[in-house]
């Protein structure tokens, strides 16, 4: 059905000042707590690259490690790029490779002693910033929301 102002009813209608002062909000907050966690990982000795390889790996869903092409997926990078971040971490003692039991072929991703330590002592602070994220985006999605205008 097409409404006075011409637009159809099942259309969204346009964002207001309102909607781009909680994008705004929203990223500004997020970009923030990135580098924090910039500056926390540095602060332990990683770059954020690192950390963020670490997370990937101990966060990996199952029983397995994940392969190299998991690693790549999960931090939005190219095959060859992780390839070369593992390389560095591995010769950091951060992780190392092993061969997949069923498949010789396939590489998976380990955190060493060191890597696991390293994650340790910069996921607690991390979950409470994260915590405090995810409030600033409760109440910007809450404000955000059409029946709150």
């Amino acid at each position: 059905m097409t409404t006075a102002t011409g637009m159809h009813d099942d259309e969204p209608s346009q964002p207001s000042r309102a909607d781009f002062e909680h994008l705004l909000a929203f990223r500004a907050s997020l970009r923030r707590f990135q580098r924090w966690s910039e500056d926390q990982a540095k602060a332990a000795g990683l770059t954020h690259v690192q950390h963020q390889l670490l997370v990937a790996i101990k966060g990996h869903p199952g029983n397995e490690a994940p392969t190299v092409g998991e690693l790549a997926d999960y931090l939005l990078l190219r095959h060859h790029s992780t390839v070369e971040l593992v390389d560095r971490a591995e010769a950091a003692g951060l992780v190392r490779r092993v061969n997949d039991a069923r498949d010789g072929r396939v590489a998976r991703v380990r955190l060493t002693a060191k890597g696991d330590r390293i994650l340790m002592q910069l996921t607690p602070s991390h979950l409470v910033e994260l915590h405090s994220l995810a409030a600033i985006l409760d109440e910007l999605v809450a404000a955000a929301s059409p029946s709150s205008r």
